[in-house]
C-alpha cells in the first residue's frame, strides 16, 4: 500500500515537473533542462504508469503517443464562426482599413486606435475547447461554421497543454490558434522520407495540415507539430480581459503559447512600422508566415465594429508581397460564373509559385486581357499571393512569338449558346441566358440549397448535378415539384435518401426572409447585406419596387449594391421565378415595425458602456427598435450614455461633454413607457 501510495506522489511530481518544461520551451521559449534529461524524466513517468496503470489520467504527458487510428472524422459544429480576414496588399489599402474604422465608429480626428498586432502564421487553424481546465475538443476550421474533430491527433502535439495552468481560467473556454510545422521539423521530416523512398511534402504548411488529418494519430505525434493561440471562440463566463492583447496574455499564462512577436502599436502608422519591421525578420523565423494580422485591441470596440459576412470589420491581413513566376500561355478560355459572368482564364505550362503548382490564372475581364494584352503562346509573368487566386501579371513582350493572336470576346455564351452582354461602363461580360444556362443554373441551385440559403440538407452538389443533366429541375421553383419516384430512380439515391430530401425541401418551405434574399443570388448581395434589406424594409414587395435612391437608405447598400438589386428585380424571369416559388408555399414569419420616425428614440445617437444586466447585444436590439442609433464611442454627436457598472472612460468624456447619462433603471422606465 505504502509503495503504490509512494508511486502516486511521484507521479504527480513527475508529472507538475514535466508540464513545467513543456511550457518553459513551447510558450516561453525558455528552456530549463536539456533534451536528455527531459527524456529522463519522462522515461519514468512512462514506467511508473506502466506498473500502476490505474494512476493514468487522461492528461498526462505520457497520453500524447496516440489512441487507436480513426475510420473518419466527425463533424464538429463550432459555437462561435471562425472567421476569415479580410486581405490589404499596400499601405494604401491599410489606410482605408483604418479609415472605415473611423468611420464606423465616429471617431474625432484626436481619437487614436489601438491594434494587435502579430505574424500570421502559415499553417491550419484550429479550435481548441476547454471545459474546467481539461482539453475535450479540437476542431479544424473547416468552412469557418463546421470542421472536423481532430481531438486525438491535437493532442500529440507537445505545445498544446491537455490541461490549463493555474485555476482562474473560465469553465469553458475555446482558444484559436494555428497549428504549424517549424522549417527544422518540415527539412527533417523530408530528410526522412528521402531515405525510406517515401513522397516528402511540398512545404511545411502542407505537411502541417496533413500531418493533423492522419487518421491514424500516432503517425501524427511522430511529426515536428508546433502551436500558437492569437484569439478565442466560447467563454463562459466572459469576458477574460478588456483588450485582444490582455486575452492573449492571459492565455499564455495558463499554459497555451502564443506568438512571441506580438505588439500593441496605435494608429495606422503603427501598423506599417511594425510590418516593415517583421518583413526584415521573415527569412529569420523558424517558421512560415505570410503577412502580419492587425486586430483592434479594444473588445467593446470590436464589438461595436461587428463584421460583414464572413470576416470582422475590425481586423485585417496586411499579406507579403506576392510571389512571382514565369511561365507560358498555352490557351485562353471563358468560363461562365453563377451570375452570368464571364471569365477569361490562362491555361499555363504548370510552374511551382508560392508553394504550390499553378497551370490556370485568371485574366479577370476582356478590359484587362486588352490593357495587358494577353495571347495565346505568350511568356507571362504569373503571380500567388496567399490564398488568392493566381493571375497573369505582365505579359514578357520581347519574348512573343511571330504571329500571335490577339484574343476576342465570344459572341456567344460557350455553355448555352446565349448572347454575351457587356453593358456600358462595366468591365465584366455577362451571359444573357439567366436561370435558363446551365452554367449558372447549377450553381444558382447549389447556391439556393446551401446552409446559410435555403439550408435543404441533402441537396448536395452531385445532385444538383444530377437533377439538372436529368432535364428535372430548371430553376429553383422546380424542386418543390419533385416526386419521390423521380429521386428514387437517380443514382445513389435510395428510397429512404429520397424521402429525407423531400421532408427537407418541405421544411426549407419555411425560412426569413433574409435567408430568402440571399437565396436569390443577387449580384454582391451577401448574408450581411440581405439581413440590412429585411430590417430595412420588412416585406420582399417593399424590396421589389424600392428604387435605387431607396435602397441606398439600407446600411451597407452603396449606388453599386443597389443597382445590382433593382436590376435584379426588374428582370420579367426573376420575378417569374420568385412568383413560382411563393406558389410553392415558401413563406416566412411577417415583421410588421412602426415607422422609425415614430419611436421614441428616433434619430437619438446612444453609446452603450460597463457591465449590465442583459446582454449587451440583446440591449442594442431594444435600443434599435426604440430608434435609436447605438455607435461604440462618445462624441458630440451623442445623445445618451447608458452606464452599467465599472463604466470607465467613455462615462468621464460624456460628462465631460455634459451629455445625458442613463442607467439601467432608467431604460426600463423607457421600456415600460413604450409597452
Amino acid at each position: 500500500m505504502n509503495r503504490a501510495r509512494d508511486a502516486a506522489q511521484r507521479i504527480e511530481s513527475l508529472r507538475e515537473e514535466i508540464n513545467y518544461h513543456n511550457r518553459q520551451y513551447y510558450v516561453f521559449d525558455d528552456p530549463k533542462i536539456s533534451d536528455a534529461a527531459y527524456d529522463r524524466l519522462l522515461r519514468e513517468l512512462t514506467q511508473l504508469e506502466s506498473a500502476y496503470p490505474q494512476l493514468v489520467t487522461p492528461d498526462s504527458p505520457t497520453q500524447r503517443v496516440g489512441d487507436k487510428p480513426l475510420e473518419g472524422f466527425d463533424e464538429v459544429v463550432h459555437r462561435l464562426p471562425m472567421l476569415s480576414l479580410d486581405n490589404a496588399f499596400d499601405e494604401a489599402e491599410m489606410g482605408e482599413f483604418e479609415r472605415r474604422i473611423r468611420d464606423r465608429l465616429k471617431l474625432d480626428g484626436d481619437e487614436a486606435i489601438r491594434y494587435l498586432a502579430e505574424p500570421k502564421l502559415d499553417g491550419l487553424a484550429v479550435n481548441l475547447r476547454y471545459e474546467q481546465g481539461k482539453l475535450v475538443q479540437a476542431a479544424t476550421r473547416g468552412d469557418g461554421s463546421r470542421g472536423e474533430d481532430v481531438t486525438s491527433n491535437v493532442r500529440t502535439i507537445k505545445a498544446i497543454p491537455l490541461s490549463l495552468q493555474g485555476d482562474d481560467w473560465p469553465g469553458i473556454l475555446e482558444v484559436r490558434g494555428e497549428v504549424f510545422m517549424p522549417h527544422a521539423g518540415f527539412e527533417a521530416l523530408n530528410r526522412r522520407a528521402r531515405k525510406t523512398g517515401e513522397k516528402g511534402f511540398v512545404n511545411p504548411r502542407n505537411a502541417a495540415a496533413g500531418s493533423l488529418r492522419q487518421l491514424d494519430p500516432r503517425l501524427t505525434a511522430k511529426r515536428p507539430l508546433s502551436f500558437y493561440a492569437y484569439g478565442l471562440g466560447e467563454v463562459v463566463p466572459a469576458p477574460i480581459a478588456e483588450q485582444q492583447s490582455a486575452s492573449i496574455r492571459r492565455l499564455q499564462q495558463w499554459g497555451l503559447p502564443i506568438s512571441p512577436l506580438h505588439d500593441v502599436v496605435t494608429g495606422v502608422d503603427g501598423c506599417i512600422d511594425y510590418f516593415q519591421r517583421i518583413v526584415q525578420q521573415r527569412d529569420e523565423l523558424a517558421y512560415d508566415i505570410d503577412g502580419v494580422v492587425f486586430k483592434v485591441d479594444e473588445l467593446e470596440l470590436q464589438q461595436q465594429l461587428g463584421f460583414v459576412s464572413r470576416a470582422p470589420r475590425w481586423a485585417i491581413a496586411y499579406k507579403f508581397p506576392a510571389q512571382e513566376e514565369t511561365t507560358q500561355v498555352e490557351a485562353i478560355e471563358f468560363q461562365v460564373g453563377r451570375t452570368g459572368a464571364i471569365t477569361p482564364v490562362a491555361r499555363l505550362a504548370p510552374v511551382f509559385v508560392g508553394g504550390v503548382t499553378v497551370s490556370n490564372a485568371t485574366l479577370h475581364n476582356m478590359d484587362e486581357v486588352m490593357r495587358k494584352d494577353v495571347r495565346p503562346g505568350d511568356r507571362v509573368i504569373v503571380r500567388r499571393a496567399g490564398d488568392v487566386i493566381p493571375e497573369v501579371v505582365s505579359v514578357v513582350a520581347e519574348k512573343r512569338q511571330a504571329g500571335a493572336r490577339r484574343v476576342s470576346l465570344p459572341t456567344a455564351c460557350p455553355v448555352c449558346g446565349s448572347d454575351i452582354i457587356k453593358p456600358e461602363g462595366e468591365a465584366v461580360a455577362r451571359c444573357s441566358g439567366g436561370l435558363y444556362c446551365p452554367a449558372q443554373r447549377k450553381q444558382a441551385l447549389k447556391h439556393f440549397a446551401s446552409r446559410k440559403a435555403m439550408d435543404i440538407e441533402g441537396l448536395g452538389d452531385k445532385l444538383v448535378d444530377q437533377l439538372v443533366e436529368q432535364e428535372l429541375v430548371d430553376t429553383p421553383a422546380d424542386l418543390f415539384d419533385l416526386t419521390l419516384a423521380q429521386l428514387s430512380a437517380l443514382e445513389r439515391m435510395a428510397e429512404k435518401s429520397a424521402q429525407n430530401l423531400l421532408q427537407a425541401l418541405e421544411k426549407s418551405r419555411s425560412t426569413t426572409l433574409e435567408r430568402f434574399l440571399f437565396a436569390l443570388g443577387i449580384r454582391e448581395v451577401g448574408e450581411a447585406t440581405a439581413q440590412s434589406l429585411a430590417n430595412q424594409f420588412t416585406s420582399l414587395d417593399a424590396i421589389e419596387e424600392a428604387d435605387e435612391e431607396s435602397l441606398q437608405e439600407t446600411p451597407d447598400v452603396g449606388p453599386i449594391v443597389a443597382a445590382h438589386i433593382h436590376t435584379f428585380f426588374r428582370q420579367p424571369h426573376n420575378r417569374e421565378v420568385i412568383g413560382q416559388l411563393l406558389a410553392a408555399g415558401i413563406h416566412w414569419p411577417a415583421v410588421e415595425r412602426e415607422p422609425v420616425e415614430d419611436r421614441p428614440l428616433s434619430g437619438k445617437t446612444v453609446v452603450i458602456t460597463g457591465t449590465l444586466s442583459m446582454p449587451r447585444d440583446e440591449i442594442k436590439q431594444i435600443l434599435q427598435g426604440l430608434g435609436a442609433k447605438v455607435t461604440g464611442s462618445v462624441s458630440k454627436k451623442t445623445d445618451y450614455l447608458l452606464a452599467g457598472d465599472a463604466a470607465g472612460s467613455k462615462l468621464a468624456k460624456a460628462e465631460k461633454l455634459d451629455i445625458a447619462i442613463l442607467d439601467e433603471a432608467a431604460l426600463q422606465d423607457l421600456l415600460r413607457q413604450n409597452q
